[in-house]
């Protein structure tokens, strides 16, 4: 009898971007959707058909923040693939961090209820692995 091979499972491919300001805040928005609805995560989303992660890491930061930023501005600081990262399925996420000028106006749109910068020394309850993200964008070295 033929061995059967299992479906393969379907990748979504997300950015997420840390923008730090240079006195140790972060910026963090409030989700508006499930899953992780109300909890506190990176401004990122859904890298779309035909477009680079650098490009998708802006859009999100823009639509999510108003924050603006050239894609020049970003730096990736890597890829995070974990198979239970996120429970929707599996999702790739390309993280990026940039530095931005202390007191930086956000405002929450899109799928954002808030948007506002946290101290690092003080941060809440973070959704999916953005707590392992923020803490490579910020680890010496990085």
């Amino acid at each position: 009898m033929p061995e059967t091979k299992p479906e393969p499972e379907t990748v979504q491919y997300t950015a997420d971007v840390v923008a730090l300001t240079r006195s140790g805040h972060v910026l963090l928005i409030e989700r508006g959707w499930p899953p992780f609805k109300g909890a506190w995560a990176l401004p990122g989303g859904y890298v779309e058909s035909g477009e680079a992660p650098f490009v998708a890491a802006a859009r999100e930061l823009a639509e999510e923040t108003g924050l603006d930023l050239p894609v020049g501005t970003l730096h990736q600081i890597g890829v995070w693939d974990q198979p239970d990262r996120d429970p929707r399925g599996a999702f790739v996420t390309f993280a990026y961090v940039a530095i931005v000028p202390d007191g930086t106006t956000v405002t929450a749109g899109d799928d954002a209820r808030d948007a506002r910068w946290w101290p690092l020394t003080d941060l809440p309850e973070l959704a999916f692995d953005h707590a392992d993200i923020i803490r490579a964008a910020t680890a010496p070295n990085s």
